[in-house]
């Protein structure tokens, strides 16, 4: 069982999320906060496997609050998952910065919602197309962040062939794609980002697209 607490301060969205989720056997919501504090102060007193954060509240918002917690429990449990109307690219990186786990827009269907509760709290990654494209398009401004160094050594280690590959997976490509692109087979496309993936510590796909964001990988 993944236990759920939901953090929004929009009481019929909270609403509406629970009904989504309490259609799910394996998905219990244990609690619910209407802004940062709040939630602060469940997890004190009660285990969560996920929080269902969003990102625009009263007091602190969701991105403080997620590294709060992040500061107060480390980087495993619980596990974060953002949950937001505000899915632009600046909202995705802090999100992401702040330690959270996934990132989805409140534009996401019951069933990607759900299947999202479980990649993350089974210790994987999830970002929604839009999401996966407000990283793209922030990284195409001329002003991007500084990135992380320690991101940086993961992705020094990975060869030319390799890194090229990871750049075409930033632009969000498939593997049919990147193969017609670079002129290989897409099972050797495949390997190639597979072995990128175990280099970095990739859980899947969308990890490795959060980590080469990090890291200043440009597509």
């Amino acid at each position: 069982m993944t236990t759920v607490l939901l953090v929004d301060d929009q009481d019929l969205i909270r609403a509406g999320v629970r009904v989504i989720l309490d259609a799910h056997a394996d998905i219990e919501v244990i609690g619910e906060a209407g802004e940062g504090i709040t939630a602060l102060d469940i997890l004190r007193r009660t285990a969560v496997d996920v929080v269902l954060m969003d990102l625009d509240m009263p007091g602190i918002n969701g991105v403080e609050t997620t590294r709060r917690i992040r500061e107060q429990y480390g980087p495993d449990r619980p596990r974060i998952l953002v949950l937001t109307t505000f899915d632009h690219d600046e909202n995705v990186l802090a999100a992401l910065r702040a330690g959270a786990d996934g990132f989805l827009s409140k534009g996401a269907s019951p069933s990607e919602i759900a299947e999202a509760i479980r990649r993350v709290a089974g210790g994987g990654r999830a970002l929604s197309t839009s999401a996966i494209d407000a990283l793209v398009g922030h990284l195409a401004e001329p002003a991007v962040p500084p990135s992380d160094p320690q991101k940086e050594a993961l992705f020094a280690q990975l060869t030319p062939r390799e890194l090229e590959v990871v750049r075409l997976v930033v632009r969000g490509l498939d593997n049919a794609e990147i193969g017609r692109q670079i002129f290989i087979s897409p099972y050797t496309v495949k390997t190639h980002a597979n072995r990128a993936m175990m280099k970095v510590g990739a859980r899947d796909r969308a990890h490795l697209v959060s980590l080469a964001v990090l890291a200043g990988i440009r597509p």
